[in-house]
């Protein structure tokens, strides 16, 4: 299955394969080595599994009528194997396939030598055996290894496995079961009565031919062929019709050739020339003697010249032993794969005789190379393709975390799906805004890049507890900073999650260094609670923006607070006064544009520690209510601050592109930091509020 392959290739193997790629045995082995640890089998059983499924495999991949057509029995069917393998070796030129023997003894048993280079797979022999038998011959097969050793029929270090084959078959079972022995005697003396009938009428011959005519023909003669007392073909024409043939005696010496062969191994023509003067054999692999070659007479042999220095002839046929002459007849032909190698060799089409089917062969393979050629093409696009694709699944990834990082998540989503995303009017929020003291000093007596280091460490900080309390970062500019609770995802505890996240800002601030002084950096902070409305705005760079006298009121808060300070509006304290907050009356002070107004600053949290608030307590959450998108239907109304939708522009930027919703798991992650470059508005570190009125975020309606 797919889950056990995945477990398989992660970090063990590869991840693809490419059809016509060679790979090295050590990798196979590897991968059998990997499945039996994985799957706790042993390497006998999967190998053999393996082979039952690798026919399978062949028969879906289109090699089914091929083998069907190899033999009308198993004996047949594996005698031709090594002439399929031979075939295949046209189109795979690199395969190194097993060879097969069958070899029946006096006592009637049938032993399968089965040799291979490649030592330790033959336990896929009986796999795929007993499918063929149980597919192609409705038979039982059987396979116990007799002997295994070193090859010593055939020349190089060759794995040689001899199996014992019991063939059980189920035809013939059917039919024992379906006659008893009652029924079957009965059958026999119905057919003895009617042969007495017909014997009373006829005699001799016409018994006989009444005999056959009444079993319709169900007793078939032994065809016996009929050979001429004389070949009636002269030698001249034999060498001219089998232009490529040797025969050679015993000794392997060669008493005749066929003209072409003459051509291209003008050596033949010697008075003593030798076959293995000129030959060596490649398949099978044997010794260049009688005795190796009558062991393996149904086997196709594949000869070479290696004595030409400019180009190598191969070739392939079978042996005949001619036994009233006491010689081996070799008919052959070239053995061919392309044009190219046809060229190579020296030869042409004129050369192969009119009947000799290597010139449809070498056409049909030029083709059909061609095909696996454009296929291998095919394949290697397709691993391009799939590497470009995990490519550009990480750069999505990277492109999403960036939008999430601009935008609202559920309203990016909206916006790469293609809806319209409409502004929304939040009853209650709470408004957070913040800045360092003396920014304008610092950046006067400071480098540029020290600037931005400070910054750059100071947002970081604060975009970690964004994640840690839930709130939404809306802005930064210079050196302020904006966030809000309740908004875009309306929620009860907003005010004590802004609350929290403006304990932790403070404490955060703490690990920044100014600069100039070398000192811990202090902020002002400033809270307000109150309605809003919200909606995304801009083409080119399209922002998540609040809107209402709320966010001018935050403003103010932060711009009337002292150095270090929380500084919190009535409402806001309404929110906060019996939630376990430690809270200070500030009174009534003189703020611009509001006249008088009633302020607090907020000390501490009575009920959560300084770890619990920089989410540093592994496992422990202040919050407990569920999210708007993780509610049941019919639960909104519980959700002090429910959203009311109004009609306001908002533009669409991502109609045209097609994104795929991320992993929530990754919700979590802390996003990575973004900040804006822009001329840093004038700070006052006393209590009156710095004439900055055109300096702020909020837009008023």
């Amino acid at each position: 299955g797919q889950e056990t392959w995945d477990k398989l290739r992660f970090g063990r193997v590869q991840d693809t394969f490419m059809t016509y790629t060679v790979y090295d045995d050590i990798l196979t082995l590897r991968l059998v080595e990997e499945v039996c640890s994985l799957l706790d089998v042993s390497a006998d059983v999967f190998l053999k599994l393996f082979g039952e499924h690798f026919f399978n495999f062949c028969k879906q991949a289109g090699y089914d009528t091929m083998l069907r057509t190899l033999g009308g029995n198993l004996i047949e069917f594996i005698g031709n194997l090594d002439a399929l393998h031979s075939y295949l070796a046209l189109s795979y030129q690199e395969m190194n396939a097993p060879s097969f023997r069958v070899e029946m003894t006096d006592g009637g048993k049938m032993l399968l030598h089965y040799y291979s280079d490649r030592k330790g797979l033959h336990p896929i022999v009986p796999g795929i055996m007993e499918a063929v038998a149980r597919e192609f011959f409705d038979s039982k097969v059987t396979m116990v290894v007799l002997n295994q050793s070193e090859e010593d029929e055939r020349t190089g270090k060759k794995e040689h496995v001899v199996f014992l084959v019991k063939q059980i078959n189920q035809v013939q079972k059917t039919i024992d079961q379906d006659y008893p022995s009652h029924k079957g005697e009965e059958f026999l003396k119905s057919m003895k009565d009617r042969y007495v009938s017909l014997a009373e009428k006829k005699s001799g011959w016409d018994l006989i031919r009444a005999v056959v005519l009444a079993e319709k023909g169900g007793h078939r003669c032994t065809f016996r062929p009929c050979y001429p007392e004389k070949l009636w073909m002269e030698e001249k024409a034999f060498c001219n019709a089998f232009p490529f043939h040797i025969v050679f005696d015993e000794d392997l010496k060669i008493r005749q050739t066929g003209v072409n062969i003459q051509k291209f191994v003008p050596g033949l023509q010697a008075r003593d020339a030798t076959l293995d003067q000129h030959f060596t054999v490649i398949h099978p692999q044997v010794t260049l003697t009688i005795e190796s070659i009558r062991k393996f007479i149904n086997s196709q042999f594949v000869l070479k010249n290696y004595n030409d220095q400019h180009s190598t002839l191969k070739l392939r046929g079978q042996m005949l032993w001619m036994d009233s002459l006491g010689c081996m007849l070799y008919l052959c032909s070239p053995k061919l794969r392309s044009l190219k190698e046809l060229r190579d060799v020296g030869l042409h089409l004129a050369d192969l005789a009119p009947h000799d089917v290597t010139r449809d062969l070498v056409l049909l393979n030029q083709q059909r190379l061609a095909e696996m050629e454009l296929t291998n093409q095919l394949e290697r696009k397709k691993e391009e393709l799939r590497i470009l694709s995990h490519h550009l699944e990480a750069e999505k990834q990277k492109t999403e975390t960036l939008l999430y990082a601009m935008l609202p998540r559920h309203i990016a989503n909206q916006l790469k799906d293609g809806k319209s995303v409409k502004a929304g009017e939040f009853e209650v929020c709470t408004i957070l805004f913040s800045d360092v003291v003396t920014f304008t000093n610092i950046c006067a007596a400071c480098e540029p890049i020290h600037v931005v280091h400070m910054l750059n460490s100071m947002y970081s900080k604060f975009d970690r507890l964004t994640n840690i309390h839930d709130i939404y970062k809306v802005e930064t500019i210079g050196d302020a900073y904006m966030v809000v609770g309740g908004v875009p995802v309306p929620i009860e505890t907003h005010a004590h999650r802004v609350a929290n996240f403006a304990l932790g800002m403070r404490i955060a601030a703490r690990e920044v260094t100014n600069p100039v002084t070398g000192k811990p950096i202090q902020i002002r902070v400033g809270l307000h609670t109150g309605p809003v409305l919200a909606g995304v705005v801009g083409e080119k760079m399209p922002r998540y923006c609040l809107f209402g006298d709320t966010v001018n009121t935050a403003s103010r808060m932060e711009s009337h607070g002292l150095p270090d300070h929380i500084h919190l509006s009535a409402s806001t304290y309404s929110e906060l006064k019996d939630a376990g907050f430690n809270i200070q009356q500030r009174g009534q002070i003189e703020v611009k544009g509001k006249g008088h107004m009633t302020t607090y600053f907020l000390l501490g949290n009575l009920l959560a520690s300084e770890e619990s608030i920089m989410g540093r307590e592994v496992g422990k959450s202040l919050y407990t209510e569920v999210l708007d998108d993780q509610r049941k239907p019919g639960e909104e109304e519980k959700i002090h601050g429910t959203v009311k939708t109004v009609n306001f522009c908002v533009v669409n930027m991502w109609t045209s592109v097609n994104f795929t919703a991320p992993d929530p798991s990754h919700f979590d992650a802390t996003p990575p930091f973004s900040w804006d470059i822009t001329p840093p508005y004038e700070t006052n570190s006393c209590n009156t509020p710095a004439n900055d009125v055109n300096s702020r975020l909020c837009v008023l309606l």
